[in-house]
């Protein structure tokens, strides 16, 4: 991504949050110069991977393939005795137009809620005991104390203030109902690591064909996602045929 397509999407959810009222901890907002004068007392972002997370997947296209979030507290599982916290909670931004991939978590479970803006749309599928999507039983969804049932691949509706619950091993995609504006969504989950904890694999139809526009078709199928987050400094890592490769900023 080049830094000014990250300035503006850091300037986007920052105005996003103001508008609802949403105000950020003061770590979002130091500079990668005071980043560079803080010690140890700030070990907690960064060993908990705290801060920014601004991705276009690797596509190159933010505008169609893109979040924006804020991780604003977070345990680690990998240091359960420094950080004994077993709960995350994220601030998650979804532009008219944009698509975050189908995936699920192999150890959080998690409740997305709409904070605030349009409606967003999460499809959801089961996933089978290889880890590949079920594209025939119906899913249990759990929204605002409400159980019921819905075919696979049916998506879910979230206006301002309802929420979903999503559990392990459970497919689900993110985009914005069209006409109905850009969305703050917020995240409240288990221990959060985007190194380890998310496996994507977009849907196809019966004849093995993408499910999905072909706009949305060449996102690569991976077991992992991994961002560098560093507050107002902030540098996206996609995966590529189950590797880690660095998308650059460029200037």
């Amino acid at each position: 991504m080049k830094r000014s397509e990250i300035n503006r999407a850091l300037k986007e959810l920052e105005a996003m949050c103001r508008k609802h009222c949403c105000y950020l901890p003061p770590f979002c907002g130091f500079t990668p110069e005071q980043w560079q004068t803080l010690g140890h007392e700030y070990d907690e972002v960064r060993e908990c991977m705290l801060g920014w997370d601004i991705t276009d997947y690797g596509k190159g296209d933010f505008d169609k393939f893109g979040f924006s979030l804020i991780t604003i507290r977070n345990g680690n599982r990998a240091l359960p005795d420094k950080y004994p916290k077993v709960y995350a909670e994220k601030l998650l931004y979804l532009k008219e137009g944009q698509y975050a991939p189908n995936h699920f978590h192999w150890y959080k479970t998690e409740d997305i809620i709409n904070r605030g803006g349009g409606n967003v749309l999460i499809r959801v599928y089961n996933s089978l005991p290889d880890e590949e999507i079920d594209y025939e039983s119906d899913v249990t969804v759990h929204t605002d104390g409400r159980a019921y049932h819905v075919p696979a691949g049916t998506q879910i509706r979230l206006t301002p203030g309802e929420s979903i619950h999503i559990q392990q091993y459970m497919y689900h995609d993110f985009e914005v109902e069209p006409g109905t504006g850009a969305v703050l969504l917020g995240e409240v989950s288990q221990c959060n690591d985007d190194n380890t904890d998310n496996r994507f694999n977009l849907p196809q139809d019966r004849r093995g064909r993408p499910a999905l526009p072909s706009a949305l078709q060449r996102i690569p199928r991976c077991k992992g996602m991994k961002y560098k987050k560093a507050s107002a400094l902030a540098e996206a890592f996609f995966c590529l045929h189950g590797q880690l490769y660095s998308s650059p900023i460029q200037p």
